[in-house]
């Protein structure tokens, strides 16, 4: 499936589809408007209307939507899944502000039985722009962005995990070339 780019940031039609219900309405299409119309709108070409209905499918599959009957008519349901999925696509682009000489520290424990929300968490940091020091823990000069907070705080990994804001590190020539600062 091709992606497209919004706000200098690479999705997936997939993720775009699911990042507008999360933003705009927990239920598509709008009132009034037809799938075609929807899709048009949307999803640009001719060529990729038909996508439209897979998209939907598909995240209907994964558990991101909810379809049901409104009259004649689909409704779109996001789920508490694809809520918090939004939220994690949404989590993944960082910002890069002016340097304030302070590093941000993510250290974390997981447990083993949730090996995939750890795998998840440390793809969550690399796309945040951290740098892996140990198995666990991660260094960065620019802060978490909030979307990240919330979604580590919705899926209750924020127990697991400790953020610290550090003046001075003994290796920051090192950390300083490693983040081109």
């Amino acid at each position: 499936m091709r992606s497209v780019i919004v706000n200098s940031q690479k999705y997936s039609k997939v993720a775009e589809v699911l990042l507008y219900f999360f933003a705009f309405a927990d239920l598509l299409p709008r009132p009034f408007e037809g799938k075609s119309a929807y899709a048009k709108r949307t999803l640009s070409g001719k060529s990729e209307a038909f996508s439209y209905y897979k998209i939907m499918r598909k995240m209907e599959q994964k558990g991101f939507l909810k379809i049901h009957k409104e009259g004649r008519r689909n409704a779109y349901t996001i789920t508490e899944r694809g809520r918090l999925e939004a939220i994690f696509i949404k989590a993944q682009v960082s910002e890069k502000k002016p340097w304030d000489g302070k590093w941000r520290m993510v250290l974390f424990d997981i447990p083993e039985d949730a090996r995939s929300d750890r795998n998840r968490l440390r793809g969550l940091l690399k796309s945040n722009g951290y740098k892996q020091v140990q198995k666990s823990v991660f260094i960065n000069p620019w802060p978490l962005n909030r979307e990240a907070i919330v979604y580590l705080k919705e899926t209750g990994l924020d127990k697991y995990i400790r953020i610290f804001r550090i003046d001075d590190a003994d290796n920051e020539p090192a950390l300083k070339k490693m983040f081109s600062l």
